[in-house]
């Protein structure tokens, strides 16, 4: 909660409690809706209701739309169908469209039916547009002004449709068909002569979203050209709506928890973390820990493929999880890079080469210099005798490891020639995989940094111990 809130909500309380519904009112009035949200949502739910029916009908259109799907459901059940059914008529079209899309399918309907003729299509129309595409998130509230029409003609029109607009910084122009030609901004129509035809200022050098597109789309587009709103056309050129600036931050957000979700190895949650369910989280979550755990038993069978240089140098165990970390970390932090780089439009396929020139250069600086940490460690406790205190005192090691004290320096080569092979490739691989699966037609962000170091495990255990075969053949091995 907010420091507002957190205020103001023990005043709210009392006067709910002392049924002061008229001072209420003027109070929430003052405040802005999203902190009226945040303080009706920490009360229970008969103090929320009550605290809701005393609200303005614009208040509370407002409001409602602030708070979460699980408090928005409890609330339409606690006020009643009449009272919801005024106040999701007063939303905006668009975040009617967002409520209706997380309530039940049968509430929904229950609602949509009992919307007036006018409220109904406007809403029915957004629904009809698939999830996830920029018709969903559109608002039909928008200012439409004619080519011939004077500079004083539009402004009266504006005057006119502004209380119910969305926006009334930009103004759009249509043909006689509908068609958008044109957009302006109200700065540009409120600094013009009266007399001045509206095409007299007209640039036909608008930028404009398809309602068939994806919404992640109209985030890049709103960010690239720095607008409070873009125009939405279907088809046929024919304006149906626009989308806002608040709209595509939700869109943003949205996506932006869905990248990190999936980074985290799981699939993305549908509602937010604290409503899901705990079998629903565990569904989530089992797919990918499954894999990720049969991936891991490649790592096993990799070792046992070098037992018997184990068993004649079990020192070289002491460093797997050292190798096949760095590598795993190296590999999270290229993915991470890319996979961001690939959302925000930094990167297209045409640079994955460009890409992969850089990760190995990076690769293999990185790889050197954790190369030389680990021969450093390696040459201290060979200079400490630790290898040969080891051995004597049974601590892990057995006694033909105290060839290890006498071959420290080579131990430590192989440990740097390791490391820098694990990570040259933990970067390289990194780097890749969100190419190669954007490249098929699935999202990057799939590629978690788990997925990656996993991976990466796999190929640094054969890195490390194919290194230590040809460096230690002869003296360890």
């Amino acid at each position: 909660m907010n420091p507002v809130a957190e205020l103001l909500q023990p005043e709210v309380q009392e006067l709910i409690r002392e049924k002061r519904f008229t001072e209420l009112r003027e109070a929430l009035h003052l405040v802005a809706p999203a902190d009226v949200a945040d303080i009706l949502a920490g009360l229970d739910p008969a103090e929320t209701a009550a605290g809701f029916r005393v609200l303005q009908h614009d208040d509370a259109a407002r409001v409602f739309s602030y708070l979460d799907s699980e408090k928005q459901e409890a609330l339409i059940k606690a006020l009643g169908a009449e009272t919801t059914v005024a106040i999701v008529e007063e939303m905006r079209p668009d975040d009617r469209v967002r409520l209706l899309d997380e309530l039940p399918a049968e509430v929904a309907q229950r609602i949509v039916a009992s919307l007036s003729p006018e409220e109904r299509k406007l809403t029915q129309a957004i629904l009809g547009y698939p999830h996830g595409t920029v018709g969903r998130i559109m608002t039909p509230d928008y200012i439409r002004i004619r080519p011939d029409w004077t500079i004083a003609q539009a402004l009266a029109e504006v005057r006119r449709q502004g209380r119910d607009a969305e926006t009334i910084n930009v103004l759009y122009v249509v043909d006689n068909e509908g068609r958008l030609i044109d957009d302006m901004r109200l700065r540009q129509v409120l600094l013009a002569d009266p007399a001045q035809t509206v095409e007299s200022l007209m640039t036909r050098s608008f930028i404009s979203l398809k309602a068939d597109q994806d919404q992640e789309q109209a985030v890049h587009a709103m960010a690239r050209y720095d607008r409070i709103a873009l125009p939405v056309v279907d088809s046929r050129g024919l304006l149906v709506g626009i989308v806002t600036a608040d709209d595509v931050a939700d869109v943003a957000e949205e996506e932006t928890t869905e990248d990190i979700q999936k980074l985290g190895g799981m699939e993305a949650l549908d509602d937010p973390y604290i409503t899901v369910p705990i079998l629903e989280l565990v569904r989530k979550r089992i797919t990918w820990l499954a894999a990720l755990f049969i991936g891991e038993m490649a790592t096993a069978t990799a070792m046992s493929g070098f037992e018997e240089e184990i068993q004649r140098a079990a020192v070289l165990a002491t460093f797997v999880p050292l190798i096949v970390s760095s590598g795993g970390n190296s590999g999270s932090q290229a993915t991470s890079l890319i996979i961001r780089s690939l959302a925000i439009g930094e990167l297209t396929l045409a640079d994955w080469w460009r890409v992969m020139r850089r990760e190995l250069a990076c690769g293999a600086l990185l790889g050197a210099g954790l190369g030389c940490i680990g021969i450093v460690r390696v040459n201290v406790w060979g200079w400490m005798g630790w290898f040969k205190k080891k051995a004597e005192t049974g601590a892990g090691f057995t006694p033909e490891s105290l060839l290890a004290q006498s071959h420290f320096e080579l131990l430590g080569i192989t440990i740097g020639v390791a490391v820098l092979g694990v990570v040259l490739w933990g970067t390289v691989i990194g780097s890749m995989l969100p190419f190669v699966l954007k490249r098929l037609h699935l999202d990057p962000a799939t590629s978690s940094a788990p997925f990656v170091a996993t991976l990466v495990d796999v190929v640094g255990v054969l890195i490390y111990f194919w290194t230590a075969v040809v460096i230690l053949r002869g003296t360890l091995l």
